[in-house]
């Protein structure tokens, strides 16, 4: 049996959203400010990210025919993830496969690009969901 392995990638606008939440959060912990949405944000992300390189087909498969162009041409997917995160945040990302190098023994990679961690009225305007 072949052994996986998951690397996960933060790409694009989801490292800057990270990278300024990390910072954000690490002002805050300096002011003593201590359970923030910024603060529960990021654990959620961090958690999340856990979960999937321990499973990483976690998340709600996007079907391919509701791919957003953005993410068909920015990344050229081909298959489109997303996991809830809190306060209705979203975090979308894909999967790759590299080419298998034959090994003793077999170890298969996946690759997981994190291409955005967007708020609920973000993720909304990029998959043409309207208000009602």
């Amino acid at each position: 049996m072949a052994e996986k392995r998951v690397n996960v990638k933060l790409l694009g606008e989801a490292k800057e959203e990270y990278l300024k939440l990390q910072e954000t959060v690490g002002e805050e912990r300096e002011k003593g400010i201590t359970g923030s949405f910024h603060q529960t944000l990021f654990k959620s992300i961090d958690s999340k990210i856990a979960l999937l390189k321990a499973n990483y087909d976690y998340g709600k498969q996007i079907p391919r025919k509701l791919i957003p162009r953005k993410y068909q041409l920015e990344y050229e997917v081909t298959n489109l993830w997303k996991v809830d995160l809190a306060g209705y945040w979203r975090m979308i990302y894909t999967l790759k496969q590299p080419q298998r190098e034959q090994t003793e023994i077999e170890i298969i990679t996946i690759w997981l690009d994190v291409l955005d961690i967007i708020d609920h009225k973000k993720y909304d305007k990029i998959f043409g969901y309207k208000k009602k």
